[in-house]
């Protein structure tokens, strides 16, 4: 008889397999990806974030284009599978409000906040929607703070918590001398943020799963993770060099490609330190040339595009069409390991197979 993995169950809903694919915006995780995963028995995921930038009328109706696209997305992924689908949101999105209504009315099971402490959010709209809602923390402190401001304030508590540690691609949250510092580790802080959410777990008679993300690669790192304490596991790196995903060709070569060395962290106009895949774009930037850019609509409060050398949003719709020489590719630490592409079944087949070796060892 094999090892049983176990599932993941937030609320009322339950995955097959206890993975999480993390939301990539700026259109690399979109209907296509995320159908993909939730057919394989995980939670497959639409990043919301610049999802308006594929739109034709987007320079002119960005508010509009983006409520649109996400609306054809969810309902395209709905169309692909019965499983579950979630929509990433960064709380620092101007638009933020709209984006999470849009997700609501469309029956999305789950939204992912992260990129800022999502406090003063249209809860009282959302609760009236079966819509779970799961805050991205980085500390044990930020979720300390997330779940006493919503039990004062909504008399509710989010109904899972994803905690993203320093190894995660894209936007980190962690300041530059603490992505390398062993306090702030992914095994450091999940515990610490299981500790928190006890006692409200207690408190509102509510199980609430805490899932672990950033760096995970391998099945064995699932079981490590899980053995440490963890419900599931978020994995965003692994599932852009599968066919699926939503992005370039280019943009996944980018990950075969790429060497240990060539994955860097960069100052992001967005305020917080991101990791990327180091190219000639980037590379432009450290020497202090500037792209430039006209903002036709502030899309990120914490944005300082007056000053900001480019323009991110663009910089990654460039990457996502395979335009690399105007745009950059976020990536995770283990991206270097990546050395061809896949289906999302193989993967998770793959993921599997070394959860249950690790698991019987």
């Amino acid at each position: 008889m094999g090892l049983i993995i176990p599932k993941l169950k937030i609320g009322d809903l339950e995955a097959q397999i206890p993975i999480i694919q993390g939301g990539m915006s700026v259109g690399v995780s979109l209907s296509g990806l995320a159908s993909a995963v939730a057919n394989e028995g995980g939670v497959g995921v639409i990043g919301a974030a610049g999802i308006g930038m594929l739109e034709p009328d987007f320079a002119i109706n960005f508010r509009e284009a983006n409520k649109r696209a996400l609306k054809k997305e969810i309902r395209k992924a709905r169309e692909l599978t019965d499983g579950i689908i979630g929509v990433n949101l960064m709380v620092a999105l101007s638009d933020f409000d709209d984006l999470t209504l849009v997700a609501v009315n469309e029956g999305a099971d789950l939204l992912f906040l992260g990129a800022g402490l999502p406090l003063k959010i249209p809860l009282d709209r959302v609760k009236k929607y079966s819509t779970k809602v799961v805050p991205i923390v980085s500390s044990a402190r930020a979720a300390k703070v997330i779940f006493k401001y919503w039990e004062r304030h909504y008399d509710y508590i989010p109904d899972a918590v994803v905690v993203e540690g320093p190894m995660a691609g894209g936007h980190l949250g962690f300041r530059r001398e603490q992505i390398d510092n062993p306090d702030y580790t992914l095994e450091k802080i999940l515990p610490e943020v299981i500790s928190t959410v006890e006692p409200f777990k207690r408190q509102f008679g509510k199980d609430i799963p805490v899932i672990a993300a950033g760096g995970i690669y391998t099945g064995a790192d699932i079981y490590k993770f899980m053995q440490l304490g963890a419900d599931g596991v978020q994995m965003g790196t692994r599932f852009v060099a599968t066919y699926e995903c939503d992005a370039s060709q280019k943009f996944k070569e980018s990950y075969v490609k790429c060497k240990k060395e060539d994955i860097i962290v960069i100052d992001s106009p967005v305020g917080l330190p991101g990791r990327a895949i180091r190219n000639k774009f980037l590379d432009d930037v450290s020497k202090g040339i500037k792209k430039p850019f006209k903002c036709p609509w502030k899309c990120l409060r914490t944005c300082d595009f007056v000053n900001s050398p480019y323009c991110i949003a663009l910089a990654l719709t460039n990457a996502k069409k395979g335009k690399l020489e105007d745009g950059f590719v976020f990536a995770g630490s283990n991206a270097y390991k990546v050395d061809k592409i896949v289906s999302v079944k193989e993967l998770i087949q793959t993921l599997l197979k070394e959860y249950k070796e690790a698991a019987s060892k």
